[in-house]
């Protein structure tokens, strides 16, 4: 039997026939790549799971970029720490991490460190000073981009901002500032929808408890007040009380079904 490939012949016949002779088999002596899932992590409370990128910001003239490192806290969304430089460096990456580690006074060897397969973020520079630190680093999938969901969310809110220069940043230091006054309002007045709406350093510091709990008290009373205006049940105020950075299948599933009840 013999069939020609050609876009005239059906597709589902072409696939059966290249399965039947076994030409889609790897035929390299080498093991085929594989890449496995990265592992889940849990937080239950600040400084425990962080995860950081690299994104550009356009420059004064088309083609030059600045590049905004910034670590971000997954369970309370908040920005840890950030700086922006010329270039893309795993030195500057490393420097940032210990300044971090210095001035909230991490336990390392409790923290996991989340980022893509980056050259800044694999660079020797950077896994060594994780490894001096003790910190455990865990990387995304190679071109998978939802393995660092949660720092993708805050550049696409860096870049969708009103504000944000559609021209590019004039200099370095133009940068710096627009890029401080946003770290101060994501924040500080920034109500996070993930996080009950309310500011991540709300949550990193637990006054998000008695934030929430009022507005639950504010909620019940005005349900009593007139109970017609409410079919069903009010908005749920509660406090997620645990963060999962790569979920498993079953893990998602089972809170999707929980926020279902709820």
């Amino acid at each position: 039997m013999q069939i020609r490939a050609s876009t005239s012949a059906p597709s589902a016949l072409w696939t059966a026939f290249c399965i039947a002779e076994k030409l889609h088999k790897h035929r390299e002596r080498a093991k085929p790549a594989q890449h496995a899932k990265p592992r889940e992590f849990t937080a239950d409370g600040p400084c425990q799971v962080m995860t950081w990128d690299i994104t550009y910001l356009p420059g004064p003239v088309r083609g030059h970029f600045f590049y905004l490192y910034l670590f971000l806290d997954i369970w309370s969304r908040r920005i840890m720490g950030w700086q922006i430089r010329d270039t893309e460096t795993a030195e500057s990456a490393a420097e940032l991490i210990r300044r971090i580690c210095d001035e909230h006074r991490l336990e390392h060897s409790d923290l996991v460190l989340h980022s893509d397969n980056g050259a800044a973020m694999k660079g020797s520079s950077m896994l060594t000073t994780l490894r001096w630190l003790g910190i455990r680093p865990s990387f995304s999938r190679p071109g998978v981009s939802d393995d660092n969901a949660h720092v993708e969310s805050i550049f696409r809110t860096l870049k969708y901002r009103p504000s944000y220069p559609s021209r590019g940043f004039q200099s370095l230091e133009l940068a710096r500032a627009w890029v401080s006054d946003f770290v101060r309002w994501y924040n500080f007045e920034h109500l996070h929808s993930a996080i009950g709406f309310v500011s991540p350093d709300d949550r990193h510091h637990g006054r998000d408890i008695e934030l929430l709990e009022r507005r639950k008290a504010v909620y019940q009373a005005a349900k009593q007040r007139n109970p017609r205006r409410w079919s069903g049940a009010t908005r749920s105020w509660h406090r997620p009380r645990v963060v999962r950075l790569n979920p498993e299948r079953a893990t998602q599933l089972r809170g999707k079904a929980a926020a279902k009840v709820a």
